[in-house]
Order: C-alpha cells, then structure tokens, then sequence
C-alpha cells in the first residue's frame, strides 16, 4: 500500500483506513482495507478525493461503484463530501523466464474434463470480455486437434508473420491477439500425430509467439487430462485454471478430473463455469434445466471455489462464434454478454487475490 499527498488537519491514513474496513471489494466482499486498495487521499478534512486501485479491470462497472463506494465513505467518515477514483491495475504472477511470455502479467487455462461442454466458446468469449473491461489480452488456441478459435475470431485461415525466423507475430481480432494451429494448417488438414508431437508443436507455439504487453494469456485448453495437458500445465508458468463444465453428471464428473489435474501442478482454480445450466424457450418463454440443475454450484463447494457463472443454452450463442463475432461483440449490451463480463471479472478479482496471496506486501505511508 502507498499513501500519499494527505493535507494537514483532519485527513489521516488511519481514518480513511478505518472507514474502508467496513467498504467491500464488489466481487470478493474482502474489505478494501485489507486488499490494500487505498492509493491516495487529499482533501481539507471536510471535502475529500480518495483514489483506490483494484488489481482487475471492470471498466463497465467503474462509475457505479464510484458512486457506492463514495456514499459509504462520506457516511463512514462524516464529512462533507467524498470523491473517488478508482483505478484498475492488473498484477502479475507469471516469471520472465521465457522470452516470449516476458511482458505477460498472468496465464489462465480454460480446461475442462470432456468435449462438448462449450469450453471454446467460453474461452473466446471470456477474452473478449476481459478486454471490454480494459485488460491487454491474449488467446492461445491450445487444442492441436480441434482448433476452433480462427473461426469464431472471425479470422479464417490468415498465417502469422514470421519475425527473425524465429517469433510468431499473434493475430489480433476484436481487441485481443490471438495464436492457434488453425492459422498454420488447412482446416481440412487432420493433425494426425502421436502425443510427443503434438505436445512439442503446443510449447513452439507458446515459446515462439511475440505476445508482447499482456494483462492475461488465456489458453483455450484441449479436453480431457492427458499428455498435452499435463504438459502445458507443467512446462508455462500457469496462474491459475477456470473450468468449464455443464450441469450433467457425467460432465460433472470428467471436470472434477480436471480440478484434480491443476491441483496435482500446483495450478489455483480460480472458479467454475457452468455452461448450458438453462433452456429458455425462444417461443413461450418457458425455462428447462435441460441438463440438470445446480451441479456447477455442488462442484464448486466441494473443491471451495467460486461458481464464476452460469450461462443458457442459447442459439444465439452458438450462432454469434460460428459467425466469426462472439456474444461479447456481436450485440455488447445483451443479457449473455453482461453474464461473460460478469464472468470476466471475477475471475480477475480471484486471480488478483491469489496473486495478493503468493507475495509479501510491502508499506509505505508518507504524509506531507
């Protein structure tokens, strides 16, 4: 925490911190004192102007919880008016060991235990969403076999430029950048390699790819626990894991495999995503737990983590990623895209605080 420019008077560092004791983080209902979230206080004692800088974007959100946030510290203090900032500064896990993820504060894996579970299409969309709310964001379509992200990016085939015939420089679509094996190869081209190549094309591709300035690399995983997940999950300097799964039992199951995998790597996971969890009737309206209900929410409890979201089983969905412009850009104000933002920024805020959780914070209060 840094402290800085308090005016002589009634404006001290262990008033305004008290205040924040009983003020809570939107996402992780933490108070704000205790996440450290206090940058700056001026003000003559009665009129005051409070910077906070929380460690995920929320670009969407920002005015509101200005706003919230400002009521509950004038009451708190008992002054006549409070004005707040507040800023959004993403912190970063991943060590500079590699010279291609040098400049990339976190790499997030979006696994989940079996296909078919909309996985791809959480991961671009989640992307897209992260950077709707101010993030520098990259996706790395780790699925060697199935490669999906080129299409639903809107891309198709378009080649990477080679620099120094060494680095790949990534594709960038909507605001994001983006690497996958879709762009080297021809869609009608099957990848038919044995687990050591496939797993050797996967690190070429991580280690050779000029990501540049990142807030988040998020890499969009292949199904299932084997040899190339393990070793991703190994070899790149992993954040954290999100997992998607859908309400159904056997889809439950296969997820829970991919907890205990991250788990054995010592990879947080961050939270769960239930995708599928409702049908909603385009002609009558009527709502259908098509593939059971609440599964996402038992799992999360049982590993205690957060249920980060559940999504419909929606047409337009599917529609949008196939159409090259997935939800969070095709109609940005939808009830869908809100729930990817949502989405979005919990796993920021949960990421942030496991990150708040490996370091050892320093304090520095100055007062002039």
């Amino acid at each position: 925490m840094f402290f800085k420019g308090f005016s002589k008077g009634k404006v001290n560092a262990d008033g305004v911190l008290q205040a924040l004791t009983k003020v809570s983080d939107p996402i992780l209902g933490k108070d704000l004192a205790s996440l450290g979230a206090l940058c700056e206080v001026t003000g003559n004692g009665a009129d005051l102007n409070v910077v906070l800088t929380l460690g995920y974007p929320f670009a969407s959100q920002q005015a509101q919880w200005q706003g919230h946030i400002a009521e509950q510290l004038k009451s708190a203090l008992g002054v006549n008016s409070v004005n707040v900032e507040l800023r959004s500064e993403v912190v970063g896990s991943t060590p500079g060991d590699l010279e291609s993820l040098s400049g990339v504060k976190n790499i997030v894996a979006v696994g989940s235990g079996k296909g078919g579970v909309g996985k791809s299409t959480t991961s671009v969309n989640l992307a897209l969403a992260l950077a709707s709310e101010g993030a520098k964001v990259g996706l790395l379509d780790a699925d060697i076999y199935g490669p999906s992200q080129p299409q639903m990016l809107g891309v198709g085939k378009k080649e990477p430029q080679i620099i120094d015939n060494k680095f790949m420089v990534p594709i960038e679509a909507h605001g994001i950048k983006s690497n996958s094996m879709g762009y080297l190869v021809n869609e009608q081209t099957p990848m038919v390699w044995r687990g050591p190549m496939a797993s050797g094309a996967l690190q070429q591709m991580v280690n050779q790819t000029q990501w540049g300035e990142l807030d988040y690399l998020l890499i969009d995983m292949p199904p299932g626990t084997g040899d190339i997940q393990l070793t991703l999950s190994q070899s790149v300097p992993l954040s954290g894991a999100v997992i998607v799964t859908t309400p159904q039992d056997i889809a439950l199951h296969d997820a829970k495999k991919g907890v205990e995998m991250f788990h054995k790597v010592n990879v947080p996971v961050l939270g769960i995503v239930e995708n599928m969890a409702i049908h909603v009737c385009s002609q009558c309206g009527h709502e259908e737990h098509i593939f059971g209900q609440g599964g996402g929410e038992r799992m999360a409890k049982q590993y205690q983590t957060a249920l980060l979201g559940s999504l419909p089983l929606a047409l337009d969905i599917r529609e949008d990623a196939d159409g090259g412009k997935p939800s969070v850009v095709a109609n940005p104000t939808s009830k869908v895209s809100e729930m990817y933002k949502e989405i979005a920024r919990r796993v920021g805020a949960q990421l942030w605080s496991v990150n708040q959780a490996r370091a050892t914070p320093t304090i520095e209060i100055s007062e002039d």
